[in-house]
Formats: C-alpha cells, sequence, structure tokens
C-alpha cells in the first residue's frame, strides 16, 4: 500500500495532496468541472487510479488538485490552480493528467516548462480551446467508447475529443488517440454515504491504459 497523501494549501487558495517522493518526476492529476460555480472536490475517478498508480510507481509523485470552484466558467481560476499544484511537485519532468474538463485545463497548463505531455482521460477539448501550449509537448487521449452527454448526466462525446486531438496533431503535437470500447464518462464514483470508492465498468481497462501511458513517461 502507498503511504497516506500529504495535503498541501496552494497560493490560489485551491488545495493539493501527494503521494510519492518530493523530487525527481510527477503527475499532476486534475479534476472535472461543470457549469454551475461550486466549490471544488476530490475526483473519485482520480482517486481511484492514483491510489493503484502510486502503489506501483513508487518512485514518482504523484499530485492531485482539489480546485477553489470546479467550474468551465472559472477556467481561468482552475488553470491557476494547477499551474500552483505543479509548483508544489517541484518535479524536473511533469505529466499532467486531465479527466474531463481537467483535459482543457492540462491543455493550457502545459505552457509550464517542465510538462512534458498530457494524458487526458475523457478530455473536454472544446473547439476554441488554443491547443497550441502542447506544441514540443505529448498528448495522448483515451476515452470511453459510450462516453456522450445526456440531460442530468455528465459527459463527453468522444468525437470532440478526437477533434481536439486532431487539431493539436496538424501543429505538429506527437500522441495517441484510443477509445475504450464499453466504457462511461467516468472510472469511479464515490458512496455518498460511506465515501467508498466504487469502480465503474471497464475501470480496470483504464488502469491498464494509464499505467503504460504513466510508464511510458517514467521512462522517457
Amino acid at each position: 500500500m502507498s503511504a497516506a497523501p500529504v495535503l498541501h494549501p496552494l497560493t490560489t487558495g485551491a488545495e493539493a495532496r501527494s503521494r510519492g517522493p518530493a523530487r525527481g518526476l510527477a503527475v499532476v492529476c486534475v479534476n472535472g468541472g461543470q457549469a454551475a460555480a461550486v466549490r471544488g472536490t476530490w475526483s473519485a475517478s482520480i482517486e481511484w487510479l492514483v491510489d493503484g498508480l502510486a502503489a506501483r510507481f513508487t518512485d514518482l509523485r504523484f499530485v492531485e488538485v482539489r480546485y477553489r470552484v470546479k467550474s468551465w466558467k472559472r477556467l481561468d481560476w482552475c488553470v491557476d490552480d494547477a499551474l500552483a499544484a505543479i509548483g508544489v511537485a517541484a518535479a524536473e519532468r511533469v505529466l499532467l493528467v486531465g479527466f474531463s474538463m481537467g483535459g482543457a485545463v492540462s491543455v493550457r497548463a502545459a505552457a509550464h516548462p517542465s510538462v512534458t505531455g498530457v494524458l487526458g482521460l475523457a478530455p473536454w477539448l472544446p473547439d476554441e480551446l488554443d491547443v497550441s501550449p502542447l506544441v514540443g509537448r505529448r498528448l495522448d487521449v483515451l476515452h470511453g467508447a459510450l462516453d456522450r452527454w445526456l440531460p442530468g448526466i455528465p459527459g463527453v462525446s468522444p468525437s470532440s475529443s478526437r477533434r481536439g486531438f486532431e487539431r493539436a496533431t496538424r501543429l505538429g503535437v506527437e500522441g495517441t488517440y484510443t477509445l475504450i470500447p464499453g466504457a462511461v464518462h467516468g472510472i469511479a464514483v464515490r458512496n455518498r454515504r460511506s465515501g467508498r470508492l466504487l469502480a465503474l465498468p471497464r475501470a480496470a481497462r483504464w488502469k491498464e491504459l494509464v499505467e503504460a501511458r504513466v510508464a511510458r513517461f517514467r521512462d522517457a
């Protein structure tokens, strides 16, 4: 088992928590969001993944971000929170992992000089998003084939993230785009009563693919 995470107040007023050695390489993970301006929370999907990743990659530092406000209407704030967490990571090289809205946050934060790549998990990459911060970095996208927005149910269409990925490749950005058959938008959810994390369908496949890309980052 990996050690309990260490909490870090960020200069922006957000919060981060980290596991792993405070040097070398870091994986900084950012959450999704919504339209309404609500207080940030820890991502169940990211937490479920990091629990396994930190146990396997004991030589890497994993940093999770809790935004001040998790809303795409405060995207600038979320980007500032991510950049503050990169500062806390204090790593030579950083892989940004962005779930849902965290995809757009990661692309914008990729301009930080220590960032060498972005891994988007069902990433929101709207057509108006400037993907030029990815130039000179790597972009890998994983997306559930059954993901889509439905009334009252959050989601991101794979066709949307595919367009964002292709816009980046036209700028010379290298990477991969992978659809996960049978997977939906999330990887895990949190039981409201117990707080326990519950894996969603195809979570094991998500984990396998994420591990492969984290290993590539580590070994680059």
